[in-house]
């Protein structure tokens, strides 16, 4: 299962022990491999997976952006980093940083797009009141984006973001101490540069983001 999901072994222990009732997943798999005849791989069960809305392979540029939050330690106490991730490429196309964990820290994320917003179709996240509120309904209405939330207790249809998140927490919170907020920012907007630039991808044949969109859209002209 984690390898249909893309989901690091490590995120679905913790997840086992906090949601353990998966059986509707494995019927699922189960399901769709029988209809295959028993030929379907793990590749073709996840693409036959995606229409069941966990559409983690999205062929459009800013087709679908998925968020998450995550907790860094500065200096003794809590900060938080919010990150916007396009499925299409996993390029981390908008972040922040803060002291709290909030709508604000989501609604600076957004800020932070260089992209136009309008051109986002569909932005996925779980159903934290980071997300579900007022300010991002706004948001979303006014750039006409659509919402998609994870069901409750079902965390892999937000695994993507979870994994980079994992990712995030291995090569960059860990690695680092920070002294302060302005500290902890500046450091972030070099991880994210590297990440997007620099640092090969797996589910991109072995491509960074910045190559895996740049070959595409010379595909498309």
């Amino acid at each position: 299962m984690c390898r249909v999901l893309d989901l690091p072994r490590s995120t679905y222990y913790y997840e086992a022990t906090q949601k353990p009732d998966e059986s509707e997943l494995i019927a699922l798999i189960k399901k769709i491999f029988k209809e295959s005849r028993n030929n379907y791989g793990t590749r073709k069960i996840k693409k036959v997976a995606n229409v069941v809305d966990r559409k983690f392979n999205s062929r459009d540029p800013l087709g679908v952006v998925v968020s998450d939050l995550t907790y860094v330690r500065v200096v003794g106490q809590w900060n938080y980093i919010c990150v916007l991730i396009d499925l299409f490429n996993r390029e981390i196309i908008g972040y922040s940083a803060g002291k709290n964990k909030d709508v604000q820290l989501v609604s600076k994320a957004f800020s932070s797009i260089k992209h136009n917003l309008s051109n986002i179709n569909i932005f996925h996240t779980d159903r934290g009141n980071e997300f579900k509120n007022q300010l991002i309904d706004e948001t979303l209405e006014t750039f006409d984006i659509a919402r998609s939330l994870s069901k409750k207790g079902c965390p892999y249809d937000n695994a993507v973001a979870e994994a980079t998140f994992k990712i995030i927490k291995t090569e960059f919170v860990r690695q680092y101490t920070f002294d302060n907020l302005n500290e902890l920012n500046l450091e972030l907007f070099d991880y994210v540069n590297w990440f997007n630039n620099r640092r090969i991808h797996s589910s991109l044949n072995y491509l960074t983001p910045k190559e895996y969109r740049d070959i595409h859209l010379k595909k498309v002209v």
